[in-house]
């Protein structure tokens, strides 16, 4: 790789970069003149970041065009209607207040930062932008028609809303997928260096790497002291007072602060001026973990930047549109799954002598308790010989924990297990309002007994028949990995992120990967 050093850089610059990626050049830079006269390598934003904007842009662009070139093909034949606007001129086309449309939806899409490269790629923010703006054009309109009198096709709102709004978060899906093609092959990545407490990087290094998707790849570490050796795999470059060749030997674009003691008001500020002069990202990690980006407002005070942090709350409208959207959608899968139900019930009842249904007392919300439908997926009497498994492979007191080989399940079982067949029946669940579409995972009441009062919290919401956990990983992830996502799902619900959920979960049904079992 190579690199650029300021004059005075100390000799620790002339170490190779630590990435996970392949070497590569640092980008062009040019000098400006800093507060001493210094000179400086000033870096840019990466250009991808640029480059990947440009494909959502495209992308916004292609599919607005096919959605409101599809209505007037389909609604408006031979788009020759005319708009019907008494106190305006006569005869105007459709394909005029069509194009007017457009543009105003890709004018909001813009003003509500859709594109943010702070936002785009991860997280479901980036989804709920997209919603929200498409929501305002079609309000927009309603009240603009409404005041000039201009008789707009209903039709707009029946098949350009939802069809444009599903063709828009279809394709940022889309290019999310590509990014993250990119991303394991070690493009597209923001390349950072981590600064503060020993323990604080170590704890960052670890949420980043265990989240798929966040884009940064860890070139390095500084610490107040800069002892020369490594914080797991990441390197330490130096100490405090060399971040600044730190950054110009690795090439990084982003600096993480983490913390620390030693960095007082006075230094903060001008590294923060030196980040500045090269471009480079100046991203500030607090102690919160599991909070996502909605609940986090900063608001600047006496030149302080106080962070705060929204309380969960899921009551209201809140709590009577999820119940809403769990009915209709409940009755609705109920519905187009019946086939597979019948299928799935024939198979269970010709594999061997047991019920098709299988009930088991699980824990709703708030300690409640209540039987759960499952078609049956093990031998009769598998409850039984739960215990002994568990001794067996040593987890007798672990909640959340699951039998690996499980000799319980029977072929038929397995293959309904692998594509979540056999939950089907818990839609009945959903109905009664046991449980949720969307939520976490419901345990049984020996493993709730074993929660503490951390783990407890995953009891303030229903129960969901899929959940963040089981699109993340499902039975590969560990048992402490599964209880913090059901605690950031809880922590940190919406509407969005329940939609993205079952997104996910279609996907993960139909192609469950190593994953399922």
């Amino acid at each position: 790789m190579t690199t650029e050093s300021n004059k005075g850089t100390s000799s620790f610059l002339t170490r190779p970069s630590y990435s996970g990626t392949r070497p590569r050049t640092a980008p062009a830079a040019r000098s400006v003149s800093g507060a001493a006269g210094a000179t400086i390598q000033r870096r840019r934003v990466p250009s991808w970041v640029r480059r990947y904007s440009r494909r959502l842009l495209y992308t916004d662009v292609i599919i607005l065009v096919a959605t409101l070139t599809l209505f007037g093909l389909l609604m408006l034949p031979g788009l020759q209607a005319s708009v019907v606007w008494p106190n305006g001129p006569d005869d105007v086309p459709y394909f005029v207040p069509l194009t007017i449309v457009g543009l105003l939806w890709m004018l909001t899409l813009a003003a509500f930062d859709t594109r943010d490269r702070h936002i785009v790629g991860h997280g479901v923010l980036e989804y709920r932008r997209v919603v929200d703006s498409t929501l305002f054009v079609f309000a927009a309109i309603v009240i603009f028609a409404f005041f000039l009198r201009i008789e707009v096709a209903r039709t707009l709102f029946l098949f350009a809303l939802p069809v444009g709004l599903t063709g828009l978060l279809l394709g940022r899906w889309w290019c999310r997928q590509w990014l993250r093609r990119r991303q394991s092959a070690g493009d597209y990545v923001y390349r950072a260096v981590i600064l503060g407490d020993r323990e604080k990087i170590a704890h960052v290094v670890k949420q980043i790497r265990s989240t798929h998707g966040t884009g940064y790849v860890i070139v390095g570490a500084v610490t107040p002291h800069g002892v020369s050796d490594m914080i797991g795999d990441v390197p330490v470059l130096g100490p405090l007072h060399e971040a600044k060749e730190a950054i110009d030997a690795t090439g990084a674009d982003t600096l993480i602060l983490t913390g620390a003691d030693e960095i007082n008001p006075t230094a903060m500020r001008r590294l923060g001026w030196a980040m500045a002069e090269r471009d480079v990202s100046w991203v500030v990690a607090p102690a919160l973990t599991d909070v996502a980006g909605p609940r986090i407002h900063a608001k600047p005070v006496a030149g302080l930047p106080l962070v705060h942090v929204d309380f969960p709350r899921l009551e209201g409208y809140r709590r009577f549109a999820k119940r809403s959207f769990d009915i209709v959608g409940s009755i609705l899968l109920l519905i187009l799954t019946s086939p597979i139900m019948l299928a799935a019930a024939i198979a269970v009842r010709l594999e061997g002598p047991g019920p098709v249904l299988y009930t088991q007392e699980r824990v709703g919300r708030r300690g409640t308790t209540f039987a759960m439908f499952k078609f049956r997926s093990m031998v009769e009497g598998a409850d039984d010989q739960l215990a002994s498994l568990l001794d067996l492979q040593g987890a007798p007191e672990q909640p959340f924990f699951k039998v690996t080989d499980d000799p319980r399940i029977t072929r038929v079982g397995r293959i309904m297990r692998r594509h979540s067949i056999d939950e089907l029946p818990q839609l009945l669940n959903v109905l009664s309002g046991k449980m949720s579409l969307v939520g976490p995972r419901p345990q049984r009441p020996a493993e709730v007994a074993l929660y503490d009062d951390v783990v407890e919290r995953r009891l303030m919401v229903k129960p969901g028949m899929s959940g963040l956990w089981q699109v993340s990983g499902r039975s590969q992830l560990t048992p402490e990995d599964s209880i913090r996502l059901d605690l950031y799902y809880v922590e940190n619900w919406s509407f969005t992120q329940d939609l993205h959920i079952l997104f996910r979960t279609i996907k993960a049904v139909i192609a469950p990967g190593r994953t399922a079992h």
